[in-house]
């Protein structure tokens, strides 16, 4: 099953990796295939100093961990996905936050769900009758 991975789920895989989340991306290529858009790697490294302050993790240890978290993702340019559907995911992204547009563009582009522990993105995608997404605890239960 192909999973688009939003930016709160590496974080927190970051932030505690012996945790279900880091487990289920370290340990499950052969279940799930992951994506996420390219500009990820550059959210995640420009919050190191926050992951340091919150993990008292080295910048360098928080590299490791980043590798080893990220290293089954498939990251993916945006510019891959035409402007129809960046239309389109902006039309559903804009009532809930805007900053979730890649992902619902990439959901719709790969023709699968967000793993998302974003209740507001949840909640918004449901609200508009979307089930396009998928929770930890889903995945955890699988």
């Amino acid at each position: 099953m192909k999973l688009i991975v939003d930016a709160n789920i590496v974080f927190s895989a970051i932030l505690n990796p012996k945790s279900k989340i880091a487990d289920i991306l370290v340990n499950s290529k052969s279940k799930y295939e992951f994506i996420a858009p390219e500009f990820l790697r550059f959210e995640i490294r420009s919050h190191y100093s926050k992951i340091a302050k919150i993990s008292k993790y080295s910048f360098q240890e928080i590299g490791e961990v980043e590798f080893q978290v990220c290293r089954e993702i498939n990251f993916i340019s945006e510019e891959q996905i035409n402007s129809k559907i960046w239309e389109y995911a902006y039309s559903i992204s804009k009532k809930i936050d805007e900053k979730d547009t890649v992902y619902t563009a990439f959901a719709r582009y790969f023709k699968c769900k967000i793993w998302t522990g974003d209740k507001k993105l949840v909640n918004g995608l449901k609200k508009q009758g979307l089930t396009n997404f998928i929770t930890s605890n889903e995945l955890i239960q699988n």
